[in-house]
């Protein structure tokens, strides 16, 4: 027994050894990956010496002596901060990222390979002007040095058993295309739906079901929608469909988000300082590190001998520029536009040869190619690809000609020649708004909406990225025949043909991803419509700006941080109506007793929100899966795109109530909003603790992650940010889900930075071990101004020229 004991001693002896070991070894690696903060390093690269300083949150200072020294520098913090984020970001856009994470990568692989991206980035850097490739050459290089210096390879890279590759140019031209992904999405499902709806169920269904908006619109010009117009019963009649047919989507706490953001400004005339107020905040999945880096960025001003450049704000690691901020002379921000930006482009294939397809030209050959995809520890996979002069075909037309299935191609501004370029770069050396403007309207990027204000005082709205100019009489949300003349796109706008709004009487500026101009206005036939959200946001936005005459940066943060519940009141207001007729039985009383637990804002303690929004979302979904239930009787495994104007939609059926528009298995439109409540009061009630316990924090509360954390269990207490009940929804300017909100918030007056703040979740590092890992989130949280200029110095790096 005593040989036993001893043994087993010496067993857990070495696996306490072992472990240490291994814990001892993890560190030191990952202490190896850290970026060098302070001293000194000679570089081949710097054509002079460049100083690197970080503040307390790992704010960047660059000073350099010219543009190209910056962004080596750039670069070689970048690579040395988020290497491994970049690295995703090139793969996922390019179809690469199963080569380095594996087959579970392969499913995004096979969607976006098809567009060929990395090809089309190294065509496009042919088009570069000379100064243009000359940066992206000096980041490029900087980036590589950044990654040698480093005295391991960054820690995500042992984990996964791979070596990070070097960076090219074109994969700076893969981060901008990234963007497009994460703005438009890859696969125009929302227009292939519109297709099948058309197809199964008529023009006035499909109409209906496609508006733009609504009553609770706030363009910047022309008036709110009305409502559309119901379909009759002549067009459908939803009582007569099977039940059978009705295939609710499961149940879901977290509403649904698409990417987005708050852009709003206010010109000179309401400001102390007589300079604009830009305020903007970019609605993204959040992660640990957050997608953007701060960075303030000095050299000489090309433009004006012995200024200096000096660019404030956030870059995107990946990146020589930056993309939202102030360079003391303008000040700008992004929302995403949803103009419309992809269109399905019918195929009409040779009947004697079906590698030939029609075009305004003639016949041409479809052009084949195998994609090889790479995966890491798995057999490569390969994939047919048949690509058209308009982009690759990825679908199958079931509405033209009697729903032959004839191929469709998808058009997408990022894939056309030119959709891609490195000019909004150029805003580093813009002095005014109407600079501004014409550099946002030259860009190669996902079309944004592009709010700017300049220190004289002037702001503006237009469109930043290409605009496709459309011919012909198609409607752009269903599939066209571009082999037609004179139909399809021909070419971009010019930016003298874009929609711009300067200095409006009325003086201010709001946008957040709904309808911003007239929608019987010529300037909105060239947006179109690709799927603007809900306006509730918009409006409420808008009012807060026209409640006041004088704007601080203050003002401005009160407004990004407004969680009053305009829109969720009208749903409390008709969910008290619906219990009060409901009597006493479970789960009602329970929802009844909570439902006042109420205090008009998306609160986290309050569980009056939480049942009010979930009766919401139970009721929108019932009505609308009528309409899908109907389009299953012709496509079984139909299913209904988000749509942004669901609210509007479903308001007006409520309003009105049809009887054709009332879902099989409900006696009436009384007994369908009952069963709807009783269907959330039963689900929350079976929960833990019951109703009482289902406050909206448990929904919001956050989730905000390194990328890694999923495949490392346990280790999310180091990796992950704590999580934190917050405020804040979707249809409101505090927009707030789990692992989705504000990527950042700022606001600032061009020329008067030292009043302007800036706050951002996730940190700046990626690397645990760093004082920057996650420095700022707490702040974010709590909704706290932080200054917008970088801090005291706490860290200095010098980059010297090496000799040559």
């Amino acid at each position: 027994m005593k040989k036993q004991r001893h043994l087993l001693r010496r067993i857990l002896s070495t696996l306490v050894i072992i472990i240490v070991v291994l814990i001892l070894a993890a560190w030191l690696l990952m202490r190896g990956s850290l970026p060098q903060l302070d001293g000194s390093r000679a570089l081949t690269g710097v054509h002079a010496n460049v100083t690197i300083d970080r503040d307390a949150l790992g704010v960047v200072t660059i000073k350099a002596q010219s543009r190209d020294d910056a962004m080596y520098a750039l670069g070689f913090v970048h690579a040395q901060e988020r290497f491994f984020e970049m690295d995703l970001m090139r793969r996922a856009a390019a179809g690469e990222l199963a080569e380095l994470v594996g087959a579970a990568a392969l499913k995004m692989d096979e969607q976006r390979r098809p567009f060929r991206l990395r090809e089309r980035a190294e065509a496009a850097l042919a088009t570069l002007v000379p100064d243009e490739r000359a940066t992206l050459d000096a980041y490029r290089d900087g980036i590589n040095a950044g990654l040698v210096a480093l005295r391991s390879r960054p820690w995500e890279y042992w984990l996964l058993g791979e070596k990070p590759a070097p960076w090219t140019d074109a994969d700076s031209i893969l981060a901008i295309d990234a963007m497009f992904f994460d703005l438009n999405g890859a696969d125009n499902a929302r227009e292939t739906a519109f297709m099948q709806i058309k197809a199964a169920l008529g023009e006035n269904v499909y109409k209906f079901l496609s508006a733009s908006g609504g009553p609770w619109d706030a363009p910047l010009t022309g008036p709110p929608m009305n409502y559309p117009a119901l379909p009759g019963v002549a067009d459908i009649d939803l009582r007569k469909l099977d039940p059978k047919l009705l295939h609710m989507p499961p149940p879901r706490a977290e509403p649904k988000t698409t990417p987005g953001s708050n852009g709003f400004g206010v010109n000179g005339a309401l400001t102390a300082t007589h300079a604009a107020l830009v305020a903007n905040d970019m609605h993204l999945m959040l992660g640990v590190p957050d997608i953007w880096f701060r960075a303030r960025i000095m050299y000489p001003n090309p433009r004006r001998v012995g200024q200096m450049v000096d660019l404030i704000g956030v870059t995107l690691p990946g990146l020589p520029a930056l993309v939202a901020g102030s360079n003391r002379h303008v000040a700008w921000g992004f929302t995403n536009s949803y103009g419309d930006w992809m269109d399905w482009v019918r195929v009409d294939l040779d009947p004697k040869d079906a590698n030939r397809y029609r075009t305004v030209d003639g016949w041409k050959p479809i052009a084949q190619s195998t994609q090889i995809i790479k995966v890491h520890n798995a057999p490569d996979v390969k994939l047919e690809v048949r690509d058209t002069q308009w982009g690759p075909i990825l679908g199958k037309d079931v509405l033209g000609k009697d729903g032959d299935g004839a191929p469709l191609a998808l058009a997408w501004t990022a894939i056309e020649p030119g959709g891609v370029n490195m000019q909004f770069a150029r805003m580093d050396t813009a002095e005014t708004v109407d600079e501004a403007v014409e550099i946002a309207n030259s860009a190669g990027m996902p079309a944004q909406n592009f709010i700017v204000g300049d220190r004289a005082g002037n702001i503006a709205w237009t469109i930043a990225g290409k605009i496709p100019k459309r011919e012909g009489a198609c409607d752009p949300l269903l599939p066209c025949d571009w082999s037609l003349a004179n139909t399809g796109w021909n070419g971009w706008l010019a930016p003298a043909e874009y929609p711009r709004l300067s200095n409006p009487p009325w003086q201010r500026i709001w946008t957040a991803n709904a309808r911003t101009l007239d929608w019987q206005s010529p300037d909105y036939a060239k947006l179109g419509d690709g799927g603007y959200d809900f306006g509730a946001r918009a409006r409420q936005i808008r009012d807060d700006l026209k409640a006041k005459t004088q704007f601080t940066p203050d003002d401005m943060l009160a407004i990004q941080l407004d969680d009053r519940a305009l829109l969720m009141k009208n749903w409390h207001e008709l969910l008290g109506k619906v219990l009060a007729k409901a009597g006493d039985a479970a789960p009602f009383a329970d929802m009844k007793k909570y439902t006042n637990d109420w205090n008009e804002r998306a609160d986290p303690a309050s569980v009056g929100y939480r049942l009010a929004h979930d009766f919401r979302q139970e009721t929108i979904d019932t009505v609308l899966d009528g309409f899908a239930a109907a389009v299953r009787t012709k496509d079984t495994g139909f299913k209904l795109p988000k749509l942004g104007q669901a609210e509007t939609l479903v308001d007006d059926i409520l309003l009105h109530r049809p009887e054709n528009l009332l879902p099989p298995g409900y006696a009436n439109w009384d007994d369908l909003l009952k069963k709807c409540a009783e269907r959330v009061g039963t689900r929350l009630a079976d929960m833990p603790g019951g109703i009482a316990k289902r406050n909206w924090g448990e929904v919001t509360k956050t989730r905000i992650r390194h990328p890694l954390s999923v495949a490392l269990p346990g280790m999310g207490w180091l990796l992950d940010m704590p999580s934190r009940e917050l405020p804040g929804d979707i249809n409101m300017p505090r927009v707030q889900a789990s692992a989705f909100g504000a990527s950042e918030r700022f606001a600032v007056e061009p020329g008067h930075e030292e009043y302007g703040y800036f706050h951002m979740p996730g940190g700046q590092s990626d690397n645990p071990l760093s004082p920057f890992y996650g420095a700022g989130d707490a702040a974010w949280a709590a909704g706290k101004a932080m200054p917008f200029l970088p801090g005291e110095s706490k860290h200095s790096l010098a980059l010297r020229p090496a000799p040559r």
